[in-house]
C-alpha cells in the first residue's frame, strides 16, 4: 500500500475571524508550504501533489497552542508557515492566524496535529 501524504493547517479560534477571512488565512499557509515543499523537498511535494494534495483545516485555542505546534513540527524537520495578518480588516495588523504544517506523510504529520479537531 502506498503511504498517503497530506498538509494540515491549524487556525486558532479565538480571534473570532469570519469564515471568508479564516479561509483566506489558510490558503495563505496552503500557497507557502506548497511552495517551500517544492523547492525543499521536490519528491514529497510531488507525491502530495499527484495524490490529491490532501489538505485539512483543525483548530487551535490561541497562538500558544498553535506556537507549541511550531516547535513539534520543527523537531521532526516537517515544513511550516505561520501566518501573520497585515490588519487591513477584521484583525489588528502582525496577528498570527494559523500555522500550515506539511506537505508530507501522514504518520509523520498526525504525531504534531493527529489530536486536533477539524474546523
Amino acid at each position: 500500500m502506498m503511504e498517503e501524504y497530506k498538509m494540515v493547517i491549524a487556525v486558532r479560534m479565538d480571534l473570532g475571524m469570519s469564515k471568508g477571512k479564516m479561509m483566506a488565512q489558510v490558503a495563505h499557509a496552503a500557497v507557502n508550504c506548497a511552495l517551500a515543499s517544492r523547492e525543499k523537498r521536490p519528491d514529497t511535494f510531488r507525491r502530495w501533489s499527484l495524490h490529491g494534495q490532501t489538505k485539512i483545516v483543525v483548530k487551535v485555542n490561541d497562538e500558544k497552542e498553535l506556537f507549541d505546534l511550531k516547535m513539534s513540527a520543527d523537531a521532526l524537520d516537517l515544513i511550516n508557515s505561520v501566518i501573520s495578518d497585515a490588519g487591513r480588516t477584521e484583525i489588528a495588523p502582525g496577528s498570527i492566524t494559523c500555522i500550515g504544517i506539511g506537505p508530507d506523510a501522514e504518520p509523520k504529520i498526525d504525531k504534531v496535529t493527529g489530536d486536533l479537531t477539524m474546523v
